[in-house]
């Protein structure tokens, strides 16, 4: 049997097995991560699909085994290489919430001096500093240090000084789920988000909790658990309501206005447009009562990035002509590299959808040399860069080849 006519057979068989569960293409696009007419051209026989990570994406969004799929692929491993996972700049990190970080302190084997409270506090900034910067190599190394150390202080030291010990391992925390949500490793932004809200209660300080929260909605939404994700971010922005109508300080103010980007995307996510602009509206409410850009809790909250979610939730929505013409006004230099990124990506997303190669792929190199990290891990980064390389076909440009190569998007 020749390849094409292999690919025509597998081809049929995903859009029998698609039909067959009552999937639009569409649908079962999005539930994988691919675009539809990356799927369409699946299913017509154009587009091959040979790596195994990517048929067990189709396999898991069909509901049924790869066998099922493909009768002739290889039975399933338990080794992660096998299994399809791609090694990441933070699976130092991941290994370091795989268990309790200092288990010899449960059962007193070890005695800690106390530590350095100053050089803390000098450490957890600076993870943030890498986590703004999207430089997770980095920020994975330097968490395998501060994460024990806290982790050991909190339990060895006086009993007056372990609430900021607490505070400064529920940042800590903090940040590793953002750096994995954005690294699209989800399950593990969950447990360290979860560690984060346990860590924020030992503290006393309860905005912190509800920055935890905040993280832990981004992970339900990466894992596309959007009731979750609608659940958690909805209860916690119902009571901070309650609690700035009496007390409206920035802070609040800060995480509340989040919240509703949070739920802003659940919606954008689900196709419910006029609840996804009604989030983005609330949120631009709230920055409009902070009136500047912060960065209270490490959310970047304000007008302009408002305005850079609104950006995103209009690509989610297919609306790339509202998202240009949005985009191209923001003037994001005063927030972070991360920020900055993220705004290039959209527009490269927008530019893409529009079937605008040069402007989609200026974005993205735009993108890229802001935070490669970013752009190379980036689910949606990818799946742009794929969707343009399938467009140009063979006349693709030698910087969009590369580009491709480099964050392993090719089709």
């Amino acid at each position: 049997m020749s390849a094409e006519v292999e690919r025509r057979a597998f081809g049929r068989r995903v859009a029998e097995l698609r039909k067959e569960r009552k999937l639009k293409q569409e649908e079962l696009a999005a539930a994988i991560g691919r675009t539809a007419s990356w799927l369409s051209q699946v299913e017509r026989g154009v587009q091959p699909v040979n790596r195994l990570d990517v048929l067990r994406l189709l396999a898991d969004g069909l509901g049924v085994s790869l066998q099922t799929l493909r009768p002739d692929a290889p039975e399933a491993s338990t080794t992660e290489a096998e299994q399809g996972r791609e090694p990441n700049d933070l699976d130092h990190a991941r290994l370091i919430i795989s268990g309790h970080a200092v288990p010899e302190i449960l059962l007193a084997e070890a005695q800690a001096a106390p530590d350095n409270l100053p050089e803390l506090r000098t450490a957890v900034e600076r993870i943030w500093e890498l986590a703004h910067r999207s430089q997770y190599a980095e920020l994975s190394m330097a968490l395998g240090t501060v994460i024990p150390r806290l982790e050991r202080s909190v339990r060895t030291a006086p009993e007056a000084g372990r609430a900021e010990l607490w505070l400064l391992l529920s940042k800590t925390y903090q940040a590793l789920s953002a750096a994995f949500v954005r690294q699209d490793e989800p399950d593990a932004a969950w447990i360290a988000a979860d560690r984060a809200i346990h860590a924020a209660e030992q503290s006393d300080e309860p905005l912190q909790a509800f920055a935890s929260i905040f993280r832990l909605a981004q992970a339900f939404v990466r894992l596309r658990r959007l009731d979750q994700a609608e659940h958690s971010a909805a209860t916690t922005a119902n009571a901070l309501k309650r609690h700035v109508e009496k007390t409206p300080d920035p802070q609040a103010l800060s995480l509340l206005g989040s919240l509703h980007l949070v739920l802003a995307l659940v919606y954008a996510r689900a196709g419910n447009r006029p609840l996804a602009r009604k989030e983005v509206e609330q949120a631009r409410k709230v920055a409009g009562q902070i009136a500047e850009d912060r960065n209270d809790f490490n959310l970047e909250f304000g007008p302009t990035n408002v305005e850079i979610q609104a950006v995103s939730i209009a690509v989610e929505l297919g609306d790339a002509g509202e998202a240009i013409e949005a985009g191209e006004r923001i003037e994001a230099e005063g927030l972070s590299t991360e920020r900055q990124s993220r705004l290039a990506m959209d527009l490269g997303r927008a530019y893409a959808q529009r079937r605008q190669t040069g402007e989609a792929l200026e974005y993205l190199l735009r993108a890229e040399r802001l935070a490669p990290e970013l752009i190379h891990t980036h689910v949606a980064a990818r799946n742009a860069i794929r969707e343009l390389v399938l467009i140009a076909g063979a006349s693709a440009s030698p910087e969009l080849t590369a580009l491709a190569e480099r964050a392993d998007a090719q089709p």
